[in-house]
């Protein structure tokens, strides 16, 4: 037997709102049972009230016929709020566990736009809270008017079938003719709409380089794409649209050919002549409807399709054992890893511990693995094989909520995020006015942040962008130390810094090892490597060289490969005419 699929996240909250659904399947239940209220009114007007002329039972008939009317409208508001907040309550059931899983696949396999996931859940919501459900919701009823219809005659009956199959037909046809080209074009504008995203994030650089008027023209090239792709799905639509309501009005007309034909042979009445159009029109109204909002309903699937996969590729994460706040323990076991979506290992075989209060220094040729390294350490990056533990649990295996706020992390590219300078500092998390100023204070730019125009209240835009790269940096560093995290990795912290932003960065450092955390710092300038305990040599993914800082340096001496050391001491020597010191590897 097949192996039974288990059900997504998306299905399980589909099932959550089956209360709201059969409120839904009742309404539209009431409402087609209700709309056979027209034709039985005409049928009353022809057949009776004109043959009795009697103007009582007409008033009466009309009277009916404006209360039922005004039920089904109230009926069709139900339906409308409920199917509203049927969209609503699903949203609100996935919104995080899209959110979540839009940002794992973003960190593991580096996609290009993460906001399409919670695009495509807003999709299947209005389509959900919209119109194009209606169509589905009264699809069901179309047997019924049918049978109605071979009731009044099989003339009808077989009329309103052969609409319903060239409808079909022509709903085949369309889903044929543009299922690719709406797929195509799906792509071609999530691929476009990243790309341009990313390239105007550089702006600086494109204006001083003069570079927009090449990038526009690409953009445009691909735009005219996605434009002429459109312009094929939206004519074929229109095609579809125009000959489902030609064949619908055609049909309706030839039904009361038809039935004429059957009143002047006796057949049936002239009131059921009319009736049988209307009820002609109810038959083939919800196969119109489901091919008018065609679109919708491709739109509708994709995303379904999308934010499934999504959602079965990357899981919530079940709830672990919570763990002890970690001491700083570093355990690296045999890591094998590569960037996100690939399988070449950038890092081979990677093995060191490192103990509580330990500082490490990695050092190697660029391209070496440094920075990869550091992703694996501080989680960002899962390993192909082997493990990297901090006091003795793998790190993959906390719940990083958890185990964030034990770790410290500043990236080459210091990334700084939309508020207040506080809020960046405090991970944004709800402020601790003593910790914030107490990690501001240890980073070295307490004061610097008090010359700024609102101190630490400073509103940052994206990427503190007005920020000099220092002082990024320093922000950056402040947020790494924020409620003395045990573990912290820095990956070249001096990169951006002049001689007193390298000062006050090892004191820092010397501070921390005091406080018996553990650090880890990647940095290509010798002097940040005179506070160090360890050296690690990195050299094309794997390591050259590991143990004490002076047995590391007097083995490269002696090996030829490092032609300039740091000063043993903890207190770098000055720079020279400001040009940071660097290392110098063969």
């Amino acid at each position: 037997m097949p192996r039974q699929q288990k059900p997504t996240e998306l299905q399980n909250a589909l099932k959550g709102c089956k209360p709201a659904f059969l409120m839904l399947l009742f309404f539209s239940s009431t409402i087609n049972m209700l709309m056979l209220a027209p034709a039985i009114y005409m049928l009353q007007v022809y057949d009776r009230v004109l043959v009795s002329k009697n103007t009582t039972t007409l008033l009466m008939l009309t009277l009916l016929i404006i209360g039922l009317y005004t039920v089904i409208s109230m009926i069709e508001y139900a339906r409308t709020s409920v199917m509203t907040r049927f969209g609503n309550r699903l949203d609100v059931k996935l919104n995080q566990l899209v959110f979540n899983a839009a940002f794992k696949r973003r960190v593991s396999t580096r996609e290009n736009n993460p906001a399409q996931a919670l695009a495509d859940l807003a999709q299947i919501r209005q389509f959900l809270a919209g119109n194009s459900l209606f169509a589905l919701l009264d699809i069901p009823w179309t047997p019924f008017y049918l049978l109605i219809a071979f009731i009044v005659h099989p003339l009808l009956g077989y009329l309103s079938i052969i609409g319903i199959l060239i409808l079909f037909t022509l709903t085949l046809v369309s889903e044929l003719s543009t299922k690719k080209p709406i797929q195509q074009a799906h792509a071609l504008t999530i691929n476009n709409t990243s790309k341009l995203n990313k390239q105007l994030q550089n702006s600086d650089t494109i204006e001083a380089m003069g570079m927009l008027a090449t990038l526009k023209k690409h953009w445009l090239e691909q735009h005219s794409k996605v434009l002429i792709l459109q312009t094929q799905i939206a004519d074929k639509t229109a095609t579809l649209s125009s000959l489902s309501r030609f064949v619908r009005i055609l049909l309706q007309s030839v039904s009361l050919g038809a039935g004429a034909l059957l009143v002047i042979d006796g057949q049936i009445t002239p009131g059921l002549m009319i009736a049988a159009s209307i009820i002609l029109g109810r038959v083939l109204n919800p196969v119109e409807q489901v091919i008018g909002s065609w679109k919708q309903f491709v739109q509708f699937r994709n995303a379904w399709h999308q934010t499934s996969t999504l959602l079965r590729e990357f899981p919530e994460q079940k709830d672990v054992l919570t763990l002890p706040r970690p001491k700083g323990n570093i355990s690296v076991e045999g890591v094998f890893a590569a960037p996100p979506g690939q399988k070449t290992p950038t890092l081979r075989n990677i093995t060191f511990q490192l103990e509580q209060g330990e500082i490490l220094g990695i050092i190697g040729p660029s391209a070496s693995g440094k920075t990869s390294l550091a992703k694996l350490l501080v989680g960002v990056w899962s390993p192909l094989s082997g493990k990297v533990r901090i006091d003795g649990a793998d790190i993959c295996q906390w719940d990083k909520a958890l185990l964030g706020p034990s770790l410290g992390y500043l990236p080459q590219d210091v990334e700084l995020f939309d508020g207040s300078i506080a809020q960046n500092i405090a991970r944004f998390t709800p402020n601790n006015s003593e910790q914030i100023v107490a990690a501001a204070q240890l980073a070295g730019v307490h004061d610097m942040i008090l010359r700024l125009p609102q101190g630490y209240d400073t509103p940052l835009g994206a990427e503190g962008y007005q920020l000099s790269g220092g002082q990024r940096q320093r922000i950056g560093l402040a947020r790494a130390v924020y409620d003395n995290p045990a573990f912290i990795v820095l990956d070249e912290p001096n990169a951006n810094l002049d001689d007193a932003g390298e000062q006050a960065l090892i004191k820092a450092i010397n501070t921390l090892r005091t406080q018996g955390q553990t650090v880890i710092i990647i940095s290509h300038r010798p002097t940040l490597l005179g506070v160090v305990n360890k050296v690690l040599l990195l050299n094309e993914g794997a390591i050259q060289e590991f143990g004490p800082r002076d047995q590391v340096f007097a083995n490269l001496r002696q090996a030829n490969i490092l032609k300039s050391v740091p000063n043993a001491s903890t207190t770098p020597p000055p720079a020279q005419n400001n040009e940071p010191q660097r290392e110098a590897l063969s």
